[in-house]
């Protein structure tokens, strides 16, 4: 913003060479022009420094929000786990189950639809002929 004091300066050196009377009417409207173009001048400097503060600002929670995410979607990923649908032998309908379970022939599930306990060894795992 240097380059409007340098103009306003500039401003204000023509009014003096020109010998312009700050007593007359157009002398002082000459002199308040250049004084609120000075006064905009500085507002506008303020704006600038109060911009980069906030840009400054905007950019450390942007650093410590990517962090945070990071942290949480990094923790989700390890969380994932891939399902199989099998079907109850009870009421023969289809519910997905963590494929880590089926492992443990001596684990048990409940099923959802029709609330029976199920040993997985008994489950039928759920294949789509129509994947093909």
């Amino acid at each position: 913003m240097e380059y409007l004091y340098e103009r306003i300066s500039y401003l204000r050196g023509l009014v003096d060479g020109l010998e312009i009377d700050e007593k007359t009417k157009e002398g002082r409207v000459l002199i308040a022009i250049i004084d609120a173009l000075e006064d905009f001048a500085d507002a506008i400097n303020d704006l600038e420094t109060s911009q980069s503060e906030l840009d400054d600002y905007v950019g450390a929670i942007d650093e410590d929000l990517s962090e945070v995410e990071d942290e949480i979607y990094d923790d989700e990923s390890d969380d994932e786990y891939d399902y199989v649908e099998v079907e109850c032998p009870k009421c023969h309908m289809l519910m997905s189950v963590e494929d880590e379970i089926l492992d443990d022939e001596d684990a048990e599930i409940v099923c959802p639809h029709c609330n029976e306990t199920i040993n997985v060894k008994d489950v039928v795992i759920y294949e789509d002929d129509d994947k093909e």
